[in-house]
Protein backbone atom coordinates (compact mmCIF):
# COMPACT_ATOMS: atom_id res chain seq x y z
CA UNK A 1 0.00 0.00 0.00
CA UNK A 2 1.32 3.34 -1.06
CA UNK A 3 0.79 6.42 1.73
CA UNK A 4 0.74 9.98 0.59
CA UNK A 5 2.48 12.44 2.39
CA UNK A 6 0.52 15.35 3.03
CA UNK A 7 2.10 18.55 3.57
CA UNK A 8 1.42 20.20 6.74
CA UNK A 9 -0.37 23.22 5.30
CA UNK A 10 -1.92 21.35 2.59
CA UNK A 11 -6.21 22.33 2.50
CA UNK A 12 -8.46 19.27 3.66
CA UNK A 13 -9.61 17.99 0.54
CA UNK A 14 -7.06 19.13 -1.75
CA UNK A 15 -5.23 16.29 -3.61
CA UNK A 16 -1.62 16.29 -2.88
CA UNK A 17 -0.64 16.62 -6.71
CA UNK A 18 -2.48 19.82 -6.97
CA UNK A 19 -1.52 21.39 -3.98
CA UNK A 20 2.13 20.41 -5.34
CA UNK A 21 1.05 22.08 -9.23
CA UNK A 22 0.15 25.16 -6.97
CA UNK A 23 2.68 25.76 -4.79
CA UNK A 24 5.47 25.19 -7.58
CA UNK A 25 3.33 27.94 -9.73
CA UNK A 26 3.14 30.03 -6.30
CA UNK A 27 7.14 29.91 -5.78
CA UNK A 28 7.76 30.46 -9.33
CA UNK A 29 5.65 33.28 -9.35
CA UNK A 30 6.87 34.56 -6.61
CA UNK A 31 10.51 34.67 -8.25
CA UNK A 32 8.69 36.19 -11.31
CA UNK A 33 7.50 38.68 -9.67
CA UNK A 34 9.91 41.62 -10.20
CA UNK A 35 8.25 44.18 -12.38
CA UNK A 36 10.10 44.86 -15.62
CA UNK A 37 10.10 48.88 -15.77
CA UNK A 38 8.02 50.51 -18.06
CA UNK A 39 10.22 53.46 -20.16
CA UNK A 40 6.98 53.95 -22.42
CA UNK A 41 5.77 57.24 -21.03
CA UNK A 42 9.43 58.77 -21.85
CA UNK A 43 8.68 58.72 -25.19
CA UNK A 44 6.10 61.26 -24.99
CA UNK A 45 7.62 63.46 -21.73
CA UNK A 46 11.53 63.37 -23.23
CA UNK A 47 10.97 64.82 -26.56
CA UNK A 48 9.80 67.75 -24.64
CA UNK A 49 12.27 67.39 -21.51
CA UNK A 50 15.19 67.77 -24.18
CA UNK A 51 13.90 71.18 -25.73
CA UNK A 52 13.08 72.54 -22.56
CA UNK A 53 16.58 71.53 -21.27
CA UNK A 54 18.13 72.96 -24.45
CA UNK A 55 16.79 75.90 -24.62
CA UNK A 56 15.93 77.17 -20.98
CA UNK A 57 18.16 75.14 -18.81
CA UNK A 58 20.78 75.08 -20.62
CA UNK A 59 21.03 78.92 -21.45
CA UNK A 60 20.01 79.80 -17.57
CA UNK A 61 23.19 77.89 -16.24
CA UNK A 62 25.18 79.44 -18.59
CA UNK A 63 24.19 82.69 -17.80
CA UNK A 64 24.95 81.80 -14.31
CA UNK A 65 28.37 80.91 -15.03
CA UNK A 66 29.20 84.01 -17.10
CA UNK A 67 27.63 86.12 -14.47
CA UNK A 68 30.77 84.59 -11.97
CA UNK A 69 33.16 86.22 -14.36
CA UNK A 70 34.84 88.99 -15.96
CA UNK A 71 36.67 89.62 -19.28
CA UNK A 72 39.71 91.44 -19.13
CA UNK A 73 42.24 93.06 -22.20
CA UNK A 74 45.12 90.04 -21.23
CA UNK A 75 44.01 86.88 -19.69
CA UNK A 76 40.46 86.40 -20.66
CA UNK A 77 37.70 85.84 -18.35
CA UNK A 78 38.85 85.65 -15.31
CA UNK A 79 36.83 84.99 -12.15
CA UNK A 80 35.35 87.65 -10.06
CA UNK A 81 32.96 85.86 -7.85
CA UNK A 82 29.72 87.72 -7.19
CA UNK A 83 31.84 91.26 -8.13
CA UNK A 84 29.21 91.55 -10.72
CA UNK A 85 25.90 91.41 -8.95
CA UNK A 86 27.52 93.58 -6.31
CA UNK A 87 27.52 96.20 -9.20
CA UNK A 88 24.37 95.74 -10.32
CA UNK A 89 22.81 96.41 -7.14
CA UNK A 90 24.44 99.68 -7.34
CA UNK A 91 23.81 100.43 -10.78
CA UNK A 92 21.56 103.74 -11.48
CA UNK A 93 21.09 102.99 -14.65
CA UNK A 94 19.60 99.04 -13.54
CA UNK A 95 17.27 100.72 -11.03
CA UNK A 96 16.10 103.68 -13.14
CA UNK A 97 15.11 100.94 -15.88
CA UNK A 98 13.37 98.68 -12.91
CA UNK A 99 11.80 102.12 -11.74
CA UNK A 100 10.10 102.64 -15.13
CA UNK A 101 9.09 98.92 -15.87
CA UNK A 102 7.31 98.97 -11.78
CA UNK A 103 5.41 102.42 -12.79
CA UNK A 104 4.36 100.42 -16.02
CA UNK A 105 2.76 98.03 -14.34
CA UNK A 106 1.21 99.97 -12.01
CA UNK A 107 -0.59 102.14 -14.56
CA UNK A 108 -1.21 99.59 -17.66
CA UNK A 109 -1.87 95.94 -15.79
CA UNK A 110 -5.06 97.37 -14.03
CA UNK A 111 -6.30 99.13 -17.15
CA UNK A 112 -5.69 96.50 -19.16
CA UNK A 113 -7.07 93.45 -17.32
CA UNK A 114 -9.64 95.83 -16.47
CA UNK A 115 -10.99 96.33 -20.09
CA UNK A 116 -10.51 92.62 -20.54
CA UNK A 117 -12.61 91.70 -17.92
CA UNK A 118 -15.18 94.18 -18.77
CA UNK A 119 -15.16 92.89 -22.37
CA UNK A 120 -15.38 89.32 -20.82
CA UNK A 121 -18.39 90.39 -18.78
CA UNK A 122 -20.29 92.03 -22.05
CA UNK A 123 -19.57 88.86 -23.74
CA UNK A 124 -20.98 86.42 -21.48
CA UNK A 125 -23.72 88.67 -20.52
CA UNK A 126 -26.42 86.95 -22.47
CA UNK A 127 -27.62 90.24 -24.08
CA UNK A 128 -25.28 90.52 -26.82
CA UNK A 129 -25.52 89.58 -30.03
CA UNK A 130 -23.17 88.20 -32.52
CA UNK A 131 -21.21 87.35 -29.34
CA UNK A 132 -18.27 85.17 -31.79
CA UNK A 133 -17.60 88.04 -33.59
CA UNK A 134 -16.75 90.26 -31.46
CA UNK A 135 -14.62 87.47 -29.35
CA UNK A 136 -12.84 87.76 -32.63
CA UNK A 137 -12.66 90.79 -33.18
CA UNK A 138 -10.89 91.71 -29.33
CA UNK A 139 -8.78 88.63 -29.23
CA UNK A 140 -7.49 89.73 -33.16
CA UNK A 141 -4.78 92.08 -31.81
CA UNK A 142 -3.05 89.35 -30.21
CA UNK A 143 -2.92 87.00 -33.09
CA UNK A 144 -0.72 90.08 -34.78
CA UNK A 145 2.85 89.54 -34.58
CA UNK A 146 4.56 91.79 -31.77
CA UNK A 147 7.09 93.53 -34.17
CA UNK A 148 4.44 93.57 -36.87
CA UNK A 149 2.14 95.36 -33.92
CA UNK A 150 4.51 97.95 -33.01
CA UNK A 151 5.84 99.28 -36.56
CA UNK A 152 2.17 99.75 -37.24
CA UNK A 153 1.51 102.00 -33.38
CA UNK A 154 4.96 103.40 -34.52
CA UNK A 155 3.63 104.63 -38.12
CA UNK A 156 0.64 106.36 -36.46
CA UNK A 157 2.37 107.79 -33.71
CA UNK A 158 4.58 109.61 -36.34
CA UNK A 159 4.37 113.68 -35.62
CA UNK A 160 5.88 113.88 -39.46
CA UNK A 161 5.09 110.98 -41.05
CA UNK A 162 1.84 109.45 -39.30
CA UNK A 163 -1.75 109.72 -38.36
CA UNK A 164 -0.90 112.24 -35.33
CA UNK A 165 1.08 114.27 -39.06
CA UNK A 166 -2.38 114.08 -40.68
CA UNK A 167 -4.38 115.49 -38.01
CA UNK A 168 -2.01 118.26 -37.33
CA UNK A 169 -2.12 118.92 -41.23
CA UNK A 170 -6.24 118.43 -41.46
CA UNK A 171 -6.83 120.29 -38.53
CA UNK A 172 -4.38 122.90 -38.57
CA UNK A 173 -2.74 122.21 -34.42
CA UNK A 174 -0.02 121.05 -33.52
CA UNK A 175 -0.50 117.94 -31.23
CA UNK A 176 1.65 116.82 -28.66
CA UNK A 177 4.12 114.04 -30.16
CA UNK A 178 3.09 110.70 -28.85
CA UNK A 179 6.79 109.44 -29.22
CA UNK A 180 8.62 112.79 -26.77
CA UNK A 181 9.90 111.87 -24.13
CA UNK A 182 7.05 112.66 -21.38
CA UNK A 183 4.37 110.63 -23.21
CA UNK A 184 6.64 107.41 -24.58
CA UNK A 185 5.76 104.87 -21.83
CA UNK A 186 1.85 105.78 -22.22
CA UNK A 187 2.09 104.92 -25.89
CA UNK A 188 3.89 101.97 -25.17
CA UNK A 189 1.27 101.24 -22.63
CA UNK A 190 -0.61 102.51 -25.49
CA UNK A 191 0.25 99.33 -27.72
CA UNK A 192 0.51 96.36 -25.25
CA UNK A 193 -2.90 96.91 -23.97
CA UNK A 194 -4.26 96.95 -27.59
CA UNK A 195 -2.22 93.29 -28.15
CA UNK A 196 -3.21 91.42 -24.80
CA UNK A 197 -6.52 92.79 -23.88
CA UNK A 198 -7.65 90.16 -26.34
CA UNK A 199 -5.25 87.50 -24.80
CA UNK A 200 -7.07 88.00 -21.15
CA UNK A 201 -10.15 88.43 -22.24
CA UNK A 202 -10.10 84.80 -23.94
CA UNK A 203 -8.92 83.73 -20.43
CA UNK A 204 -11.77 85.54 -17.96
CA UNK A 205 -14.58 84.33 -20.74
CA UNK A 206 -13.50 80.77 -20.83
CA UNK A 207 -13.61 81.26 -16.84
CA UNK A 208 -16.65 82.47 -16.89
CA UNK A 209 -18.30 79.67 -19.10
CA UNK A 210 -16.88 76.96 -16.98
CA UNK A 211 -19.28 79.01 -13.52
CA UNK A 212 -21.88 76.15 -13.01
CA UNK A 213 -25.41 77.55 -14.68
CA UNK A 214 -27.18 76.49 -11.03
CA UNK A 215 -25.76 79.30 -9.63
CA UNK A 216 -27.25 81.57 -11.95
CA UNK A 217 -31.05 80.00 -11.70
CA UNK A 218 -30.07 80.51 -7.69
CA UNK A 219 -30.04 83.86 -8.06
CA UNK A 220 -32.75 84.45 -10.29
CA UNK A 221 -34.69 83.20 -7.98
CA UNK A 222 -33.76 85.08 -5.04
CA UNK A 223 -34.11 88.26 -7.15
CA UNK A 224 -30.36 89.10 -8.02
CA UNK A 225 -30.30 91.77 -10.20
CA UNK A 226 -27.19 92.01 -13.00
CA UNK A 227 -24.29 93.72 -10.31
CA UNK A 228 -25.35 91.81 -8.02
CA UNK A 229 -24.32 88.68 -10.22
CA UNK A 230 -21.48 89.54 -11.31
CA UNK A 231 -20.16 90.70 -7.87
CA UNK A 232 -21.55 87.96 -5.97
CA UNK A 233 -21.54 85.00 -8.36
CA UNK A 234 -18.88 85.65 -11.54
CA UNK A 235 -16.78 87.56 -10.01
CA UNK A 236 -16.01 84.84 -7.01
CA UNK A 237 -15.92 82.13 -9.49
CA UNK A 238 -13.12 83.30 -11.72
CA UNK A 239 -10.81 84.68 -9.23
CA UNK A 240 -8.30 81.89 -9.99
CA UNK A 241 -8.42 82.93 -14.04
CA UNK A 242 -7.79 86.74 -12.23
CA UNK A 243 -5.09 86.19 -10.69
CA UNK A 244 -3.40 83.99 -13.22
CA UNK A 245 -4.05 86.62 -15.82
CA UNK A 246 -2.09 89.10 -13.16
CA UNK A 247 1.07 87.17 -12.76
CA UNK A 248 1.22 86.91 -16.18
CA UNK A 249 0.92 89.98 -16.93
CA UNK A 250 3.19 91.30 -14.13
CA UNK A 251 5.91 88.95 -15.99
CA UNK A 252 5.40 90.39 -19.07
CA UNK A 253 5.77 94.30 -17.75
CA UNK A 254 9.56 93.01 -15.82
CA UNK A 255 10.27 91.56 -19.79
CA UNK A 256 9.06 94.60 -22.06
CA UNK A 257 11.50 94.75 -24.82
CA UNK A 258 9.83 94.48 -28.07
CA UNK A 259 8.00 97.89 -28.20
CA UNK A 260 10.92 100.22 -26.90
CA UNK A 261 13.28 97.92 -29.19
CA UNK A 262 11.60 98.95 -32.26
CA UNK A 263 10.62 102.51 -31.38
CA UNK A 264 13.81 103.32 -30.20
CA UNK A 265 14.53 103.39 -34.07
CA UNK A 266 11.94 106.23 -34.16
CA UNK A 267 12.19 108.07 -31.49
CA UNK A 268 16.28 107.65 -30.03
CA UNK A 269 15.74 110.85 -28.01
CA UNK A 270 12.79 109.08 -25.75
CA UNK A 271 13.66 105.83 -25.22
CA UNK A 272 17.77 105.18 -23.49
CA UNK A 273 19.59 102.35 -24.02
CA UNK A 274 19.07 101.44 -20.54
CA UNK A 275 14.79 102.25 -21.38
CA UNK A 276 13.84 98.84 -19.72
CA UNK A 277 16.05 95.62 -17.83
CA UNK A 278 15.99 93.67 -20.58
CA UNK A 279 16.64 96.10 -23.24
CA UNK A 280 19.90 96.94 -20.75
CA UNK A 281 20.86 93.77 -20.68
CA UNK A 282 20.72 93.49 -24.35
CA UNK A 283 22.33 96.51 -24.86
CA UNK A 284 25.31 96.03 -22.41
CA UNK A 285 25.56 92.18 -24.68
CA UNK A 286 25.62 93.27 -28.47
CA UNK A 287 26.53 96.56 -28.30
CA UNK A 288 28.71 96.76 -25.16
CA UNK A 289 29.98 93.39 -25.49
CA UNK A 290 29.92 93.17 -21.47
CA UNK A 291 28.42 89.43 -21.70
CA UNK A 292 29.00 89.24 -18.18
CA UNK A 293 27.92 92.17 -16.40
CA UNK A 294 24.83 91.34 -18.91
CA UNK A 295 24.32 87.96 -17.73
CA UNK A 296 24.39 89.38 -14.15
CA UNK A 297 21.54 92.15 -14.99
CA UNK A 298 19.41 89.37 -16.58
CA UNK A 299 19.94 87.39 -13.55
CA UNK A 300 18.75 89.75 -11.25
CA UNK A 301 16.46 91.12 -13.37
CA UNK A 302 14.66 87.47 -13.26
CA UNK A 303 14.91 87.37 -9.33
CA UNK A 304 12.91 90.28 -9.08
CA UNK A 305 10.38 89.12 -11.47
CA UNK A 306 10.24 86.11 -9.91
CA UNK A 307 9.73 87.31 -6.06
CA UNK A 308 7.24 89.66 -6.99
CA UNK A 309 4.98 87.09 -9.01
CA UNK A 310 5.06 85.47 -6.37
CA UNK A 311 4.29 88.03 -3.58
CA UNK A 312 1.36 88.28 -6.29
CA UNK A 313 0.44 84.71 -6.08
CA UNK A 314 0.20 84.78 -2.37
CA UNK A 315 -1.80 88.03 -2.05
CA UNK A 316 -4.42 86.33 -4.64
CA UNK A 317 -4.25 83.03 -2.70
CA UNK A 318 -5.40 84.47 0.41
CA UNK A 319 -8.16 86.72 -0.85
CA UNK A 320 -8.97 83.38 -2.16
CA UNK A 321 -8.67 82.12 0.93
CA UNK A 322 -10.92 84.42 3.05
CA UNK A 323 -13.86 84.26 0.67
Amino acid sequence: MTVAHVHPQQPAGVSTETYASVAVTSSSGGRRKRVRRNWSGWWFVGPFMLVFGLVFVAPLLYAMYLSFFRETLMGGNSFVGLENYAKALVDPKFWEAMLRVSIFLLVQVPIMLGLALFAALALDSARLRWVPFYRLSIFLPYAVPGVVAVMIWGYMYGSQFGLVADINRFFGVELPSPLAENFILLSIGNIVTWEFVGYNMLIFFSALKAVPQELYEAAEIDGAGTFRTIFSIKLPSIRGAMIIATIFSVIGSFQLFNEPSILQTIAPNSITTYFTPNLYAFNLSFAGSQFNYAAAIAIVSGVITMVVAYLVQLAGEKNEAKA
